[in-house]
């Protein structure tokens, strides 16, 4: 079963093709960490602040599981 992968805001822009409707649906490699995924994507970990996995916040070094659902989201800004 893939992973589902929901990116937030300026991450959506980074990885081609994404439809914010229907998430990324991403294969899943055994022993594989958030960060690992990350990187997988193309996306720079240090421009993640948050990972939520299975709804829960997450840290890169979580191992992912078959079928998981991530959310990624960069640092906010405002004032």
């Amino acid at each position: 079963m893939p992973l589902m992968v929901k990116l937030s805001t300026t991450l959506r822009k980074q990885v081609p093709d994404y439809d914010p409707n229907l998430g990324l649906r991403v294969e899943f490699v055994p022993q594989e960490s958030a960060g690992d995924l990350i990187r997988r994507l193309g996306l720079d970990p240090e421009r993640i602040k948050i990972v939520m996995l299975n709804g829960r916040s997450a840290s890169l070094d979580a191992e992912l599981h078959d079928g998981d659902r991530v959310g990624l989201f960069p640092p906010v800004g405002g004032g």
